[in-house]
């Protein structure tokens, strides 16, 4: 590691940064891992799009469709072609702690930056925080390598502020993913934002929370790279003029962005979000590939749709 366990506060707070995405898995006609496509988008993504930071095999990486094996595979091949010009945070998410150890173990021996862990799906409780607080605990005394949270919805229900600020105080806890509304990871900023970096996956909420909140991060999702390409890098444009303290111009760069950003929602069919985004990348010159069963693939009429979408929504391919 690049870091002792005492140092993984101080070490995130100097080099978690910027804009980092959540990388997706292509997948060949056979079901199997498209290694070579996803390579070629790592290197699009860090050299032509500048993006700091990779969250490997996460939702966006469809980690539920692949076994540990595959999982710790694409955590070798992340760490290998980024090469030390970005950095890896790896998905260790499983409903299994034992799986969730071993892939961290896996993360930290494999030369990962960091590591994900989001909250499980607690069948049958009514409160969950004591719960909660052993399991990341737990998780925490098995590596050293730093850890970010994430709450989002899908665990069926939301960690509060107030827990999240009890986790913040162990020792390897550095950052959170908090997918929740805006009053709650504002609190929690207030609340533990010197001892863990908090951030949302929202691209269209990054900038105010630059502006507002002081935040450092963008952890993470898809629009990085389903919304950039190398002749026009507006979200790295805004994100830098917001971090020079120019919010005025890049308040006005990210505002040119939303005929993309509604070109993108309006055509994303509510069962199908990882097939859309993969066409979507396949329409910029990316590998989406394939999802994996069960997930559904989009019918001719919805690629259609996206694609007419897709070209009138101003986005410069060069």
């Amino acid at each position: 590691m690049k870091y002792s366990r005492a140092d993984a506060k101080s070490h995130s707070r100097a080099t978690m940064r910027g804009v980092w995405a959540a990388a997706n898995v292509p997948f060949r006609e056979d079901g199997a891992i498209d290694e070579d496509g996803y390579r070629r988008n790592m290197e699009h993504w860090i050299t032509d799009l500048s993006i700091e930071g990779l969250f490997v095999a996460g939702k966006q990486g469809e980690f539920f469709s692949m076994s540990v094996d595959e999982r710790k595979r694409m955590f070798d091949i992340s760490v290998k072609a980024a090469d030390g010009r970005a950095q890896t945070i790896m998905s260790c998410s499983d409903q299994n702690m034992d799986v969730v150890i071993e892939l961290a173990r896996h993360a930290q021996s494999c030369g990962a930056d960091y590591i994900v862990v989001h909250a499980p799906v607690l069948h049958f409780f009514k409160a969950q925080d004591e719960t909660l607080l052993r399991y990341y605990e737990t998780i925490a005394s098995k590596v050293d390598i730093g850890m970010a949270l994430w709450s989002h919805p899908d665990s069926g229900y939301l960690m509060s502020p107030e827990l999240c600020n009890r986790l913040a105080d162990i020792e390897t806890v550095v950052a959170i993913k908090y997918s929740v509304p805006r009053d709650m990871y504002k609190r929690l900023t207030e609340l533990a934002g010197d001892r863990i970096l908090v951030s949302t996956a929202s691209e269209e909420e990054w900038l105010a929370n630059i502006v507002e909140l002081g935040w450092q991060l963008y952890l993470c999702s898809s629009p990085p790279y389903t919304m950039q390409t190398k002749a026009d890098r507006r979200i790295r444009a805004y994100t830098d003029l917001a971090f020079a303290g120019k919010f005025d111009e890049a308040h006005a760069v990210s505002a040119s962005l939303d005929p993309v950003r509604d070109a993108f929602r309006r055509t994303k069919p509510a069962e199908k979000p990882n097939a859309h985004q993969k066409y979507w990348q396949e329409l910029l010159g990316q590998v989406g590939g394939r999802v994996r069963a069960p997930l559904l693939e989009l019918t001719d009429a919805e690629k259609r749709a996206t694609r007419v979408a897709f070209e009138s929504c101003g986005l410069n391919l060069g």
